[in-house]
């Protein structure tokens, strides 16, 4: 069984939500509604331990976001669409709250493209690679 303790992170603070709401109004041109929660996580995956986090979340354009503060400036993120379809940016810490955003922000549309069928036009033979190695699932 495992247990839940509290992240020695303290909340998001004023600032942290303004950076946040300020990201994704450029990214979507409105104001975009952050809700404050709180999400357990496994920070240590040798540990059967669960930690209790603040989370900032939002959803838009059919996709759930999340980023939660793990540490006094460390950050995890991810976007969802239902409980089988979850995603992560290939990344698991982020130092950097904007950078944290921003590579959820882009990882999201890039997956979004890739259902529509939407490309930029590079080629596998530009990329060097003949596989899409798309956002990780979670």
């Amino acid at each position: 069984m495992k247990t839940t303790k509290s992240s020695p992170a303290g909340d998001f603070t004023e600032a942290e939500q303004k950076l946040v709401a300020n990201v994704l109004l450029q990214r979507y041109g409105k104001l975009v509604a952050l809700q404050l929660a709180d999400s357990e996580l496994q920070l240590d995956s040798a540990r059967d331990e669960l930690t209790l986090c603040p989370t900032l979340y939002w959803s838009e354009l059919g996709a759930q976001f999340v980023v939660c503060k793990t540490g006094d400036g460390v950050y995890r993120c991810q976007f969802f669409y239902s409980d089988k379809e979850q995603f992560g940016t290939g990344r698991d810490q982020f130092s950097d709250l904007d950078e944290c955003v921003m590579t959820v922000l882009q990882v999201q549309s890039d997956h979004a493209r890739q259902q529509a069928g939407l490309f930029s036009g590079a080629t596998a033979r530009n990329l060097g690679d003949d596989e899409y190695h798309g956002p990780t699932l979670l």
